[in-house]
């Protein structure tokens, strides 16, 4: 037997780092974020005021809310709207970028939510098992 077919491309090493992985892993780690997911949803309702928003979105802190805010801001997921008034009013809004992912992430949403009681009880079975261990 002959070997044939032995021009074969041989990527470089880690080859796949220099191309979108790591510009794709920015963005899917600041949407992924839970944070971020429940502001999101939230705001897929329309506007909201920032301690409306830290109301609805139980413990989460003053600085983490501001935190994922400004980076959804800074992603172009979410406008900020300041109003003239005394005191000022601050309004935050999903962009036409944050709507367009308001879908999968409220789907995303419901999912969680349908299989809460199934996840709960797998990890109960797999906490018991290992630490029978």
């Amino acid at each position: 037997m002959k070997p044939e077919h032995t021009d074969v491309t041989v990527l470089a090493p880690y080859a796949h780092l220099e191309s979108d992985c790591r510009g794709v892993a920015s963005i899917l780690a600041r949407v992924g974020d839970k944070w971020s997911v429940f502001v999101i949803r939230l705001l897929g309702d329309g506007p909201r005021r920032f301690n409306e928003i830290k109301r609805m979105v139980g413990g989460i802190s003053q600085r983490m809310l501001t935190l994922t805010l400004r980076g959804l801001e800074r992603d172009g997921l979410v406008t900020r709207t300041v109003f003239p008034t005394i005191p000022p009013r601050v309004d935050y809004e999903l962009t036409d970028l944050g709507r367009g992912l308001w879908k999968p992430v409220e789907t995303l949403g419901k999912w969680a939510n349908d299989h809460r009681a199934e996840i709960e009880a797998a990890r109960a079975k797999f906490d018991r098992r290992n630490d029978a261990d």
